[in-house]
């Protein structure tokens, strides 16, 4: 579970200690804007803005009955962030598996990435894409 929170709890920790650091040099605006950043970026890193991950299995099934994408990610994944921002609420129709979370959904990654566990990795009709446009993906929905 700490795995799975590692990247935001790491930033909020080296956001305090400089904005600390800033503080007690006399720059408290800095040091605020410094933690305040910080703190965005941890938010942001954090599993909360995706939506809630089921395992592979479970996501295979849903999909098999309603045809919707299937989205291999991880937190702190800077491509798997910018996938589910750019798809804003539309995030939601799809089937998103945490490969930290699911040994299955990591070993189906591994097995179509050449034993590379390369996130996102998008699941339309049963066909794996690596990494792709945002753009694309919205069309599949």
């Amino acid at each position: 579970m700490m795995r799975v929170w590692a990247p935001a709890v790491l930033l909020v920790v080296c956001g305090s200690l400089l904005a600390t650091r800033l503080i007690s040099a006399g720059s408290p605006g800095a040091g605020a804007a410094l933690l305040v950043a910080f703190l965005l970026l941890a938010a942001a890193t954090s599993p909360l803005v995706f939506p809630r991950s089921i395992g592979a299995l479970e996501a295979q099934r849903r999909s098999a009955v309603d045809g919707r994408p299937i989205v291999f990610w991880r937190p702190g994944c800077t491509y798997c962030l910018r996938l589910r921002i750019r798809l804003g609420h539309r995030a939601r129709r799809l089937h998103w598996v945490d490969v930290w979370r699911d040994p299955a959904g990591s070993a189906a990654v591994r097995e179509v990435n050449g034993g590379n566990e390369t996130v996102p990795t998008v699941f339309v009709d049963g066909r794996p894409h690596t990494n792709p446009d945002p753009a694309w993906v919205r069309a599949r929905l």
